[in-house]
């Protein structure tokens, strides 16, 4: 047993770099883990200060000053900040407390149809499975308006989050974005002078990481903005509210456009019914997620690491479970970090027992 161990550390921890590599990605991962909730400003304007880079490098190949394009860069910023606070937040406040006042037609009419399925199809439903199947949405349904309750008395300290976000993100942003070679260099300062085995997992991590988070924006941003003018171009209520689910789905690979399909399709049965406008709606959907999956993604994450499957939602598990939302977000990223990691790994043969 020993013997075994003695070899796998020779093969895989016998180079110092590897060794230090690990230490460091131990402690980060630690010190996220434990000082994420109070760092998340600083996260979330590392986040988008990462993503607003490449434009700012564009300017700068287009031969414009650093701190014009900086300036530039960050009050486009402002702008798309303002523009997302002054109007699409109101938008979709007025749609979310609209659905909360309907939702009770909403259920009777669902009531009203689960209740012809009987009727339909004896062989296949049987009534008290419709009836079971309607208390149990009773059930949901009044445990959401439990928990909105309860967010709602609850909601003063999230205001307070949500303002100190405001500040100090658009200020964080703008120092990482305007200081980004300084905080490099003094970061750089602490680490080992021989680092060739963390400067190849870095470059490479940053051209991976780099090309899935702006390209994630860019399909969220994408898949929100075509689903909202094909959902209002048909008529459908709540238009803007179930765009920003579909632009949020693309974030949980497989998952994601499978679980914001429900919403989509009950609220277009409440309105039209089994109609032609509910088909044709389904119908646009559908190809909005065709056009995403088979044009989209493999346009925008040409350079991305494959990952298996398998490992992707085992990834999101992981991270989702351990860091919610943000967890699920970065799950690929993370999981491309794991997998740069171990290709850039450096291996020694195991030891070989001699011959006696």
């Amino acid at each position: 047993m020993f013997k075994v161990l003695r070899n796998w550390m020779h093969r895989y921890f016998s180079d110092e770099e590897a060794v230090v590599l690990a230490v460091l990605l131990i402690l980060g991962f630690t010190a996220i883990l434990t000082l994420g909730g109070m760092l998340a400003p600083v996260l979330a304007g590392m986040v988008l200060a990462f993503l607003m880079q490449g434009l700012v490098n564009a300017l700068e190949r287009w031969r414009v000053p650093s701190k014009v394009a900086v300036a530039l860069v960050f009050t486009l910023f402002l702008g798309a900040l303002g523009v997302f606070l002054l109007v699409l937040v109101p938008l979709l406040w007025h749609q979310v407390i609209t659905l909360f006042n309907e939702l009770p037609g909403m259920l009777g009419k669902w009531q009203s149809l689960l209740l012809l399925l009987p009727e339909r199809y004896p062989h296949l439903v049987s009534d008290e499975q419709v009836l079971q199947a309607i208390e149990a949405m009773r059930g949901e349904i009044g445990k959401f308006g439990q928990w909105a309750l309860s967010f709602s008395l609850s909601s003063l300290p999230l205001l307070v989050n949500i303002m100190i976000y405001l500040v100090l993100v658009p200020i964080l942003v703008f120092f990482f974005l305007k200081d980004r070679e300084q905080i490099a260099r003094w970061a750089g300062g602490y680490l080992p002078r021989e680092r060739a085995l963390m400067t190849r997992v870095a470059e490479e991590m940053n051209r991976q990481i780099a090309n899935y988070i702006r390209g994630k924006g860019i399909e969220i941003l994408i898949c929100g903005v075509a689903t909202y003018i094909a959902f209002a171009w048909l008529g459908l209520n709540y238009a803007a509210l179930l765009a920003l689910l579909v632009g949020l789905s693309v974030v949980v690979p497989y998952v994601g456009a499978v679980v914001v399909t429900v919403p989509v399709t009950l609220i277009a049965l409440f309105q039209w019914g089994w109609g032609d406008q509910f088909i044709y709606l389904m119908a646009v959907y559908a190809i909005i997620q065709a056009l995403d999956g088979n044009v989209l993604v493999p346009l925008l994450f040409s350079e991305a690491v494959s990952l298996h499957p398998v490992a992707i939602i085992c990834a999101v598990l992981l991270f989702g479970g351990l860091w919610g939302f943000w967890g699920i977000f970065f799950a690929i990223p993370l999981a491309t970090l794991f997998k740069a990691v171990l290709d850039a790994w450096p291996r020694r043969e195991p030891m070989v027992a001699p011959l006696l």
